[in-house]
This record gives C-alpha cells, structure tokens and sequence, in this order.
C-alpha cells in the first residue's frame, strides 16, 4: 500500500514549477490543447505542483481538472491526475515538514473553501460517484480519496448530495467487495464519513448487507488480533448502530450478535497485549455496550441482552472479567460491558450471581468485584465500573436485593468467619476510613433497598458490634452517628443519600429513626446553620431527609407527629428557609450531570457526590414535600383519608381484576371445550366419510358376487345338476338355525337398550320441564337442548322401525327354515329364484344407498346444533357461570346417545349384513326365500318363473 501511495503521490517529471504564471501556462494547455498527450501532460505538471502552490492551483485550476474529468473520460491516465490534484488542493492532510505553525487554521479554512465551491454545483459530486465505479485503479482510488476529504471538509451537504443521487449510496458499497485491499481499507473509511450523523445513510448502508461485510473483513484480519482495519471496521459498525434503533433491530434479527462472540475468545497467556489489540477489544466492547444501552427502548434492549445470553457472549466476557493478566482499562471496560448486559434482565442477572472467581476456595465474583470496590488501592476509573456493575446487578432485580440483605441478616451470617460476604464488605467501606469507600459502599446499600419496602423493614434487624463490652447498635443508628461526628462532605453526602433512599416510602423506618431522640434536633441544626458552599450540599440533604421524616410519618410517637415536626421546622428553621435549602440540591451542578445517565462517570474523585438513581428520587420528593410543609393539619388529615379511600377503591379494584381474571379463565376453558368439540365433530365426519367409502366398497363387492352368482347359474344349467339333501346339507341348516337363534338374542338386546334409551330421553324431558321456572335467559339454552332430545327421539324411533323390519325378516327366515326340512331335497329351487335374487339385490342396494343418506342428513343435524351450542354460548356470557354444570351434563348425555346410536347403527349393519348372507346360503341349498317384496307380487313371480323357464328351454 505504501509503494502505491508512493507512485500515485510521488513528483512527476514535468516542467519545474515557477509559481502563479507556470500554472496559468499549465491550465491554458489543458484548455485549449488539442492533443490528448499534451493535456496528459499538463495535468501531471499541475499535481506536482499542486501541493506548495495549493492555492493557486485550486482557484486558476480547479475549473479545468473538472471539465477534463466531464470530457476525457476515456483515459485513465489523466483522469487519475486530474483526481489525485484535486485531492491534494482539497484535502488538509498535509505532511508535517510542510506545516507552519501559523498554517493550520488557513488550511482548514481553505479546504472548506475549495469543497464549497467544488460541490456548488451538485453534477460534480454525481461525477465523482461514476468514476468511484470505474474498476481502473488508476480512477477508482484516487476517486475514493478525493470523495473522502469532501466528506470531512462538508459532510452534510456531501451527504445529501449522495442521497438524493440515484443509488449512491449502493455504489459506494461495492467498494467493500473489491479484491485489492488498499482500495477496500479507503472504502471503509470513505464509509465512515458518509455514515457520521446521518440515519438515512445508515440504514440504507445496513440493509445493503453492510453488517455481513464488515463482519467477514473483522473474521479475515483475526479478530482482535488483526490490525488498524478491524479498527476501522470497528468504527464503521459503531456508526452504523449508535442511536439508530432499526439497524440495531436488523442486526439482532440478522444473528450478528452470535458473530460477535469469538471476537472475546482470549487465551490463557494474556501476557503482551499488543496496544492495536487492546484498542480493538475496546472497540469491540463499546460496540456491545452500544447494542444493550440504557438509552435505548427498553425492548430493544431486552431483545439483545437475552440474544447474547443464549450464544454465550455474557458467559465469554465473564471469563474474560475473572481472566488474570488482563490490562486495566480492557478489565474496566469489560466490567462496563457487562454490566449494561445484565441491566434490568432477571435471566441474565440470575447467571451473573452463579459466576465464581476462579480462587481456592471458590468466591462468587459480585464478592470478588466488591472487593476491589472497597480497596482504596484500586484504580478509581476501575472503582467505578465495580459500582456500575453493582447497581446494574441489582436494576429491577428484588431476588438479587433480597440475596445482599439476607448476608447481613443475624440468621444468615457465617459465625466461622471462613469466607466474606457481600454484605460484610459493603458494611466494612460503609465505616472505613476511607470518604470514596463510604461513598461507595452507601449508595451500593441504598441499590439493594430501591423499591423494595420489605427489604428496607428487613434491614433494621441488622445489629452491628461497635467495640468489646458495648452493646451492638443497629446499623441505622450508626449511620446517624457518624454523621453527627463530622466527618468528611462525600461520607456525609453518601450516608445521607443511603438513610434518604432507606425512609422512603417506608413509615417503620421513619418511625425508628424518630426514635431516637438525637437525630432530628442534629438535622435542624444543620439546616438553620449559615455554612460555605461545600456545606450547602450537606444542608440540602438534611433538609430532604427531614421532610422525608414528616412526609412518610404514620405519627406513631406522640413528640414526632407530622403537626409537630413542622412548628418545629417553622419555629427554628422557618419554612421559607427550609424550602430554600431544600432547593440547594437540584440546582447543584453535580447534580445535573449524575441525572444525565446511570453510568457514574466522574473526572475525578471529589466529584462523585450524587448517584443516578438518588436524582430520580429527588426529583420525585422534592414537590411533595414543599406542599406537605405548608399544610395544615386540617389538609393532613383530610389527605389521610383520600388515601385510605384510594386504598380501598384499589382493594375494590383488586378484587374485580381477579374476578375478571377468573372469567377470562372460565372463557378460555370454554373455548377449549368449543374447539374439542369441534375437532370430535371433524372426526365424526371423517369416520362418517370413511363409513361411506366403505359401503361403496361393499356394493362393488356385491356388484362382482351377482355378476359371478349368474355365470353358477348357467354352469349348473348346462350341465342339469340337481342339490341333494345329504349328511352335509343338514349339518349346514343347523349352523343356519343356531346363527337365527343368535341374532334373535342380539335382536333382543338390541331392543332392551331402545327401551332404556327412551327411559333416559323421558328423564331428560323431566328434568327439562322442571327447570323451566329458572331466568329467563336461561330458558333459550333448555329450549334448544328440548328440541335436540326431540331430535334424538326421532332418530331413535327410525332405529326401532328399522329393527322391527329386521325382526320381521328374522321370522320369515325362521318359517323358511321350518319349511327346509319337510321340502323335497330334489327341488331346484335356485332356477326359480333367479329373479327373486335380482329384486333382493336391488332392495339391498336401495336400503344402503338409504342408510348413507340417513348417516349423512345425521352429520349434517349434529354440524348445525353444533353450531347453534357456538352461538348460544357467545350470546350468554352472562349466564355462563349458571348454565355450565347443566350444559356439561347435557353435553355428555348428548355425546353418550349419539355413541349408543352409532352402536345401534352399526350392529343393524352388521345384521343386516349377515341376514343378507343367510339368505344366499339358503338359496345355495336349495330352499327358496321369499322377501316381502317377493310375497306381495306372488303370481307375478311364479310369472315371470316360468317366462324365465321358457326362455331357458
């Protein structure tokens, strides 16, 4: 790459420079020069003059290098030159030997002036995306640069330019596919220009699969080992996510976050850390804070830090946060990083409080963090990661806030004293004699109590040992003693945000620090004392945390009713006073820059006075405890008892919630009935159309065994064949007579469930008539189940009609039988019959075809009562808590007749079926059987006998 700058940079072999008249000469050349050589030339003359006589050069040539850019297009050559002038005029990046110290000012300026000028006319910038195309590298690269430095001296107006061009933007994103790496590396940074401060840009770059791109260069150059291009790329990615909420959802939705993992994957020999390498993790690192910010929307936040969870990017910068070897800053960063990972994500804070320290014994690594929180030793930058990281553990985390209470809980203490806990370290900065570890360790405390009042009730059991022979003191109350000795404003101030944060919208804690008989005369005298500016702070919090004691004040003791507190206040204080003072804290510079953002960042460490989320509660107070001030007690009391109505409209609130939440239950288990019906009817139909295939297969069947009965009958014509009544024959007609008496008995049966079905329809008709004095708006559910049981008993009437045509058919089959054993045996009764068969064929025939219509018109009945049930249970939500113990058990008596009648159907199938194949063994042995069809046209069978005899003779 440096041979090329070289080449392209380096002083050509034209006419020695002369000043403003040799390049007066050089443009008149390139003017009004006919040959293409000499203009070539001439163009060469003016790029090596281009950098000492910069400003002559851009105003006498610039209009030149433009119109030889527009008309000669053909060769690279001079278009290179002309590009690589126009460069050296426009951009500032000068070679320091060439520098004066009164230059650079002028430079700056003048490279503003000549972008102005070259991009006044909007074609020339259009022109310069064309020649960018140009695969010549004699074109393209000089292009990319001269592109480049306009972007820097005009970005926005060079960037509306390009967006406006047709596919501007996409041109110039095809540098980053190009093979020669010089020109793809200037690309990169072409990009980087283009995209500052611009949305549009970005996500017109991120949708033209930018992210893929820059994600394959980092893979190529190694990673965090690679070199200044995984850097630029690393800048170019920044650019691309920071504040823009679509390319961060885009590079989520693309599983680019999965990508990002192996960038983290550090050895165990962190020895020798590379100053390229520390740069780039650090890169790499923001661009992770920069995905899961706290300023993003809080769902795009959550979507991400659940992402890097499940592909293991928190457990790879975990390691890295317990790895040994680690330089400081990267060490401080990755804190940083994880911190905002785990913000407010119960899944990813729950795996943060399993991480160990890789020590003997194991130490859980909030421990171990701690720690270095607590050692006035450690860095202050790395101080404050620890605490940032803290406070993020504990964000919307009250699992996490119970586990750091419980540790300084008397039960929960370890009394061997073998391993340290959280809470002992937080106690130990909180008296230390260190101010920043007070500071630190109070506003960690007041984390673990934000928003939890059971925890802050909790934590007045905590008892702490002062010196041998003195009883222990509760930690509240040596909180308030060591600020009644004076000790240094950042102690003061964090104590003092803790016991803030601590009574908060917790009367018992208000009412055992009235208790003690010390605490509120010390806050007066704070707060009407006439102290410096550093003591003003102090005053400020006083004066918050005695309005906090009036404001929560359940007036439990006598001497410290609200009423009191505030003649008291009026008395020595004076309420315009105490309002003032109180005021002293919002209008605190520190103040202001803590509200800004939750990261505490800090210059140095007389700065850290306020915490982020201590402003929030500030802001929260301060109005309400200026109006508490001047109420009277009339006000008190009257805002005591809008309370206590609010408290119970919430209670009546409360109540209809969970009435309504379990209505919504009962709907939605009413709907799950609704879809099961629906998915039995859908069998139903199935198994209905299976049942109809199946009887088609049947009378295929049936179709080819008369085909076949009728090529018997001639075999047995020809040959004059007789049936004989042998041993054999009589065998067979007892089988026949034993199988008559059976379906008899199943005839029977058959007909005692008939008559225990009507005794359970006349039951349902009972139980219908006497729960007709019910509401009104029950009756329209009864009615429809009335009409189904009619319904049913219409079905059911059919069935028995159907059975007794059976029974009828059994009786004749039984007389024929009888009449079988004193027949002739050397009767041929099956020549007669043949036409007997052909009509009983049809009869069966007709009787299936009947029997699928009726199973049919039955599915099509079932499918629209269905839909009636839908219907009605829309229509009466209301009564749905009345109606449903009733409607379950018609349902089941319903599905209980229909499962009896598909019985019933298919048993009269099976019989009818078997009637069938009785008959035909009968006419196999000779016995004729007649039908009733058969008896009621008798002469003309014997009829059509003997016209069938005729024939046949």
């Amino acid at each position: 790459m440096n041979f090329l700058r070289g080449v392209m940079g380096g002083p050509s072999a034209g006419p020695q420079p002369s000043g403003a008249e040799t390049i007066q000469k050089l443009c008149d050349r390139v003017a009004s020069s006919t040959l293409l050589d000499d203009r070539r030339d001439a163009v060469r003359a003016l790029k090596s003059l281009s950098k000492k006589y910069r400003l002559e050069v851009g105003i006498q040539a610039m209009e030149h290098l433009i119109h030889v850019l527009q008309t000669d297009r053909s060769d690279s050559e001079i278009i290179g030159y002309a590009l690589d002038t126009l460069y050296n005029v426009i951009s500032n990046d000068l070679e320091e030997e060439e520098q004066e110290e009164n230059l650079p000012k002028q430079v700056d300026d003048l490279g503003s002036q000549f972008t102005e000028i070259f991009i006044k006319q909007q074609e020339n910038v259009t022109l310069l995306l064309t020649l960018v195309e140009e695969f010549d590298f004699h074109v393209r690269w000089p292009g990319v640069k001269l592109l480049t430095s306009l972007l820097k001296q005009q970005g926005p107006q060079v960037q509306q330019i390009i967006l406006v061009s047709p596919m501007g933007v996409s041109r110039l994103m095809d540098l980053l596919a190009d093979s020669r790496e010089v020109i793809r590396n200037d690309g990169v940074l072409l990009l980087q220009q283009l995209t500052k401060s611009n949305a549009a840009i970005q996500k017109i770059v991120a949708f033209e699969n930018a992210f893929e791109r820059l994600l394959d260069i980092i893979t190529e150059e190694g990673n965090s080992d690679g070199g200044i291009v995984v850097e630029d790329c690393l800048l170019l990615l920044q650019n691309l996510l920071k504040n823009n909420n679509s390319n961060q959802n885009f590079f989520k939705e693309g599983s680019y976050i999965q990508r990002m993992k192996p960038w983290f994957e550090v050895g165990d020999d962190n020895c020798g850390w590379s100053a390229q390498k520390v740069t780039n993790l650090h890169l790499m690192l923001q661009l992770v804070r920069v995905l899961v910010s706290p300023t993003n929307p809080p769902g795009a936040t959550s979507s991400c830090q659940k992402a890097m969870f499940h592909c293991g990017l928190l457990q790879q910068l975990c390691t890295i946060l317990m790895a040994t070897g680690v330089p400081a800053d990267i060490l401080t960063e990755t804190i940083n990083t994880v911190s905002e990972v785990i913000r407010g994500c119960q899944m990813n804070q729950d795996y943060f409080a399993s991480v160990n320290a890789p020590s003997n014994p194991p130490r859980p690594a909030i421990v171990v963090l701690l720690m270095s929180m607590v050692n006035e030793r450690q860095p202050f930058v790395l101080r404050c990661a620890v605490l940032y990281c803290f406070q993020c553990f504990l964000y919307k985390n009250q699992k996490g806030q119970g586990e750091i209470v419980s540790t300084l809980l008397p039960s929960t203490i370890d009394a061997t004293g073998n391993s340290v806990s959280a809470g002992q370290l937080l106690c130990g900065g909180l008296f230390s004699t260190d101010s920043l570890s007070n500071w630190c360790a109070a506003v960690a405390l007041a984390h673990a109590l934000q928003e939890n009042a059971t925890l802050k009730e909790q934590l007045l059991r905590v008892q702490l040992a002062t010196s041998i022979g003195n009883p222990p003191v509760s930690l509240l109350q040596q909180c308030t003693n060591i600020l009644s000795q004076g000790s240094k404003v950042q102690t003061r101030v964090g104590l003092l945000m803790l016991l803030c944060t601590w009574l908060s919208n917790c009367s018992i804690a208000v009412t055992h620090f009235l208790h003690n008989p010390a605490n509120v005369p010390f806050l007066t005298g704070q707060i009407a004392e006439n102290l410096g500016e550093e003591e003003q702070l102090v005053q400020g919090l006083c004066a918050l945390l005695l309005g906090i004691s009036i404001y929560y004040n359940d007036n439990s003791l006598e001497n410290y009713r609200k009423e009191k507190l505030k003649q008291l206040i009026e008395k020595r204080i004076g309420r315009e006073n105490f309002i003032e003072k109180l005021g002293f804290i919002s209008k605190h510079e520190l103040y202001s820059r803590a509200a800004q953002k939750p990261q505490p960042s800090f210059s140095s460490p007389d700065h850290m006075m306020f915490d982020h989320e201590f402003t929030k509660l500030v802001k929260e107070l301060e109005g309400v405890i200026s109006k508490a001030i001047y109420k009277s007690s009339e006000e008190d009391k009257k805002e005591e008892e809008v309370k206590k109505t609010l408290e119970q409209h919430d209670n009546i609130v409360t109540h209809y919630k969970k009435v309504i939440r379990e209505q919504d239950q009962e709907l939605e288990e009413l709907k799950q009935r609704v879809n099961t019906l629906t998915s039995q009817n859908e069998q139903l139909q199935a198994t209905v159309t299976q049942q109809v295939s199946q009887i088609q297969q049947h009378k295929d069947q049936y179709n080819l065994l008369k085909v076949q009965l009728g090529k018997d009958t001639q075999h047995h014509n020809s040959h004059g064949d007789t049936f004989q009544m042998n041993g054999i024959q009589v065998e067979e007609v007892s089988k026949l007579k034993e199988e008559l008496e059976e379906w008899k008995n199943k005839h029977e049966v058959l007909q005692g469930q008939l008559k225990e079905k009507d005794s359970v329809i006349e039951k349902l008709k009972s139980s219908q008539l006497e729960m007709g004095a019910t509401e009104q708006s029950s009756q329209t559910s009864r009615s429809g189940s009335l009409e189904h049981n009619n319904e049913l008993q219409k079905e059911l009437e059919m069935l028995r009609n159907q059975v007794q045509l059976q029974s009828a058919e059994i009786s004749k089959l039984q007389t024929e039988n009888q009449k079988l054993q004193v027949m002739n045996p050397s009767a041929d009764p099956v020549l007669g019959d043949s036409g007997a068969v052909t009509r009983n064929s049809s009869e069966l025939e007709g009787r299936l075809e009947q029997e699928i219509k009726e199973l049919k018109s039955e599915v099509k009945a079932l499918s629209e009562e269905k839909e009636t049930l839908k219907q009605h249970l829309d229509s009466s939500s209301s009564t749905v808590a009345i109606l449903q113990d009733e409607k379950s058990k018609l349902q089941q008596e319903v599905a209980e007749s229909k499962k009896e009648q598909d019985d019933l159907l298919v048993l009269l199938a099976d019989q009818d079926q078997k009637l069938s194949a009785l008959k035909i063994k009968l006419k196999d042995l000779g016995v004729p059987v007649e039908d009733e069809d058969d008896i009621e046209s008798g002469d003309q069978g014997d009829e059509d006998e003997d016209g069938d005899e005729e024939e046949q003779d």
